[in-house]
């Protein structure tokens, strides 16, 4: 379907009909005590997947099928622009998850975004779900960062690391593929993901060649997670440009700190990147409700001939309700590629989801 057929109104209309139906599914559900929302682990979810991991239960029989979505809109002001207010839709998710005993696919859409399709896969296993083989469009397995659902990030965004190697250099993100997965949960949790994807555009928009992409976390106590991964440009005629991540969480109660490196060769030379988080979970003593403050820092280094370096600070507060609800006040000071001087930005979103 074009991006033609779907007028402003139209997008609006769909949004609000979803949520509608969400709030009376809400509604006729027996009521029952809300747990305050807790981090996920990271070894037991689908990094690809927005919203048909955990679908099926093992004594499950038959086909089933899940709509879900989410809706994030932001205020914002920026220093670098005179602290003009803007408002905006940054995310209108809708999507439909479907499942068998060995077989299950997903299909998803932003409706506030130009390219609306973002993620159309078929995810097979066998019966023990040890050995998955996925097939379609979805995130290739590439920084820890990127892979973080944005509805368990505690920050706005990704950040400037992230945003540089995927929007600019085309490392990593959503596309086009074939991969394999091995879990073995007997072993620390090990989780092994591979695949070829295919190539980015180059500036006169031809199609490079196919891209691939590993990843290799562990869990070898319950509170620590350690991750790898590694990003590879035309694969198969020689890789051009490469990226290589480690990444580490800790989980204690309801703090969470996590730190990701990742170093390699870009268009513009060798470069280097940090990302670090740390929040904490603090339930309010109301049904559902808590409250987390998070801070993180970021520094984007350029090594080669051409260097560059822009780092972020950010600090805010999330207001959350169980996992249907939450409200971000942030603020942050960056230096981004491209800017002259670093700016501040103060954010607030609201968002929700079904």
């Amino acid at each position: 379907m074009g991006r033609g057929n779907w007028s402003t109104g139209g997008r609006r209309a769909l949004i609000a009909t979803l949520l509608l139906m969400g709030a009376r599914g809400w509604a006729q559900e027996p009521i029952e005590k809300l747990e305050p929302p807790t981090p996920p682990e990271v070894p037991t979810r689908q990094p690809v997947s927005e919203g048909g991991d955990g679908l099926r239960k093992e004594d499950d029989r038959g086909f089933q099928v899940r709509p879900f979505g989410r809706v994030f809109a932001r205020m914002s002001a920026d220093e670098r622009e005179q602290y003009t207010r803007s408002l905006s839709l940054q995310s209108a998710r809708v999507g439909l998850a479907a499942s068998l005993p060995y077989v299950e696919a997903e299909v998803t859409a932003d409706l506030s975004s130009k390219s609306m399709l973002k993620d159309a896969f078929v995810r097979v296993a066998d019966g023990s779900k040890q050995l998955r083989l996925y097939g379609g469009q979805f995130k290739s397995p590439f920084l820890e960062r990127e892979l973080e659902s944005r509805w368990d990030l505690p920050v706005m965004n990704r950040g400037l690391v992230a945003d540089y190697l995927e929007d600019t250099h085309k490392l990593g993100g959503r596309r086009l593929g074939l991969m394999g997965e091995v879990n073995l949960k007997e072993a620390w949790k090990l989780r092994i993901s591979g695949g070829v994807f295919e190539g980015a555009k180059d500036a006169s928009g031809t199609r490079l060649g196919e891209d691939a992409a590993l990843r290799v976390s562990m869990r070898p106590f319950k509170a620590l997670t350690l991750g790898a991964s590694t990003y590879l440009t035309e694969v198969f005629d020689g890789t051009r440009h490469h990226a290589l991540a480690a990444d580490a969480s800790l989980r204690l109660g309801g703090l969470e700190l996590s730190g990701e490196y990742v170093t390699g060769r870009l268009a513009v030379g060798p470069f280097m990147g940090q990302m670090g988080l740390a929040s904490f979970m603090l339930p309010l003593g109301l049904d559902g409700w808590a409250l987390q403050p998070v801070a993180g820092a970021e520094l984007l280094q350029l090594t080669g001939p051409l260097k560059a370096r822009g780092y972020a600070l950010v600090g805010g507060l999330n207001l959350l309700y169980s996992r249907h609800f939450k409200a971000q006040l942030q603020a942050e000071h960056a230096l981004r590629p491209g800017d002259e001087l670093a700016g501040l930005e103060y954010s607030l979103q609201l968002a929700t989801r079904f």
